[in-house]
């Protein structure tokens, strides 16, 4: 029988999904510590405790983000099936997803990059993320016989970024299916054709 939650646990966890809620809706910098103690019901002394800085939040947030969005590409991959090839597109169906969700507020990384310093913490942990995601699709790339891996997992990587940010711009169901065609004519381009069932 699992442990019961012990209240500490709860309450970073509470104080976390508060943040998660808020930060998405209007970004780390216009949502105050203050605010998020409010609306999770914690004391600020419990919130301090748990995340002595509202950095520390903030990383807690993109760590949280990182953990939906990653998770996400992957399981659309995934089911693309076994062949490298179809998963680099496939990976594209994640894209319709995040799109068509109520509150879709683009992609959170980008969001709270634009309103980072360079060089903090929080800008570094939003590139992180960027470069972990472009590595994993360049594996993919790779095993799929790509010549230039790391070019193809680049142009990838800018048409998911670029299919975020215009499913905020416009909320068209349509960008995502976009995406996905342009993703499988940049395949098709770096691997030579047509090899395996259209998507």
């Amino acid at each position: 029988m699992p442990a019961p939650r012990t209240p500490a646990g709860s309450a970073r966890e509470r104080i976390l999904d508060t943040a998660f809620r808020l930060f998405y809706a209007y970004g780390p910098r216009g949502v105050g510590v203050d605010t998020v103690i409010a609306e999770s019901g914690v004391a600020k002394a419990t919130l301090y405790k748990h995340f002595p800085s509202k950095d520390d939040l903030v990383l807690a947030y993109l760590d949280k983000v990182d953990q939906a969005w990653f998770g996400a590409l992957r399981a659309a991959a995934r089911d693309a099936g076994d062949d490298p090839r179809e998963q680099l597109v496939g990976m594209f169906d994640a894209l319709s997803g995040a799109c068509r969700r109520e509150g879709y507020h683009g992609c959170a990384f980008i969001n709270t990059a634009a309103e980072s310093p360079a060089g903090s913490p929080v800008h570094a942990r939003t590139v992180e993320h960027k470069n972990v995601v472009r590595a994993w699709v360049t594996d993919l790339a790779r095993r799929a016989g790509a010549a230039e891996p790391e070019l193809l997992a680049r142009q990838l990587t800018l048409l998911l970024d670029g299919g975020l940010a215009s499913g905020v711009l416009d909320g068209d169901p349509a960008v995502a299916e976009a995406a996905k065609r342009s993703a499988r004519a940049l395949v098709d381009a770096a691997l030579g054709g047509r090899q395996a069932t259209q998507a």
